[in-house]
């Protein structure tokens, strides 16, 4: 699999954030967006998902399923957790794990066993309204493992989570490359994946190294 952008450009309210970006990416690897607020990170991930659309330029996702779009084969770990608080968060992931993963795929995890993984098996049972800030991103990011996808588009991951839960999701990152999986991330602290490549956007000019 491999993703790849040529010469992309993004507009956010009239603005162009950036233009003339390209890179690549193969199985296995992890790009890490870099900048300062405001240089249009969110608005990468969100475009190479397809919710925002390209000013110029073109993304594209090559060797995956077949007749799957880009969005069909990427997880969004945005901002926000898309959690109901009313329901608890065993069945929050039981809802994400029948949405997008119908049959389930080879590699996804139970309920359970995401929960597990993610440190949270003890509030499985718990509304989702109950849970602190970083339990609820806990329960988000558990949604990548119920419902196994090759790209992973993380939004400031690291966002709200303590030491413990940081230390999860670099496991979770380093075993989702090790197993061929593509990984894009924004961030303003290290992640820590050996071999990452780094995309540097400063709102006026940019480069890809």
């Amino acid at each position: 699999m491999r993703l790849s952008a040529s010469s992309i450009a993004i507009e956010r309210g009239g603005r162009r954030l950036f233009a003339d970006l390209s890179f690549d990416a193969a199985a296995g690897q992890a790009l890490i967006v870099t900048g300062p607020n405001g240089s249009g990170k969110s608005s990468l991930l969100r475009a190479i998902f397809g919710l925002l659309p390209l000013a110029a330029g073109r993304i594209a996702w090559e060797g995956g399923a077949a007749e799957a779009s880009l969005g069909d084969e990427a997880h969004y770990f945005g901002h926000l957790d898309a959690l109901k608080g009313a329901l608890s968060a065993a069945e929050n992931l039981s809802f994400w794990a029948a949405s997008l993963a119908a049959p389930k795929p080879a590699g996804a995890a139970s309920v359970a066993g995401a929960l597990e993984r993610v440190g949270l098996a003890h509030v499985g049972d718990l509304p989702a309204h109950a849970l602190s800030a970083g339990q609820k991103r806990r329960v988000a990011l558990a949604r990548h493992l119920v419902a196994a996808r090759p790209l992973w588009l993380l939004d400031e991951p690291l966002g709200a989570l303590d030491a413990a839960a940081q230390s999860r999701l670099h496991e979770l990152m380093c075993d989702h490359l090790g197993a061929g999986g593509l990984l894009v991330a924004s961030t303003h602290a290290p992640l820590g994946l050996e071999g990452a490549r780094t995309i540097q956007l400063d709102g006026a000019a940019l480069a890809a190294a």
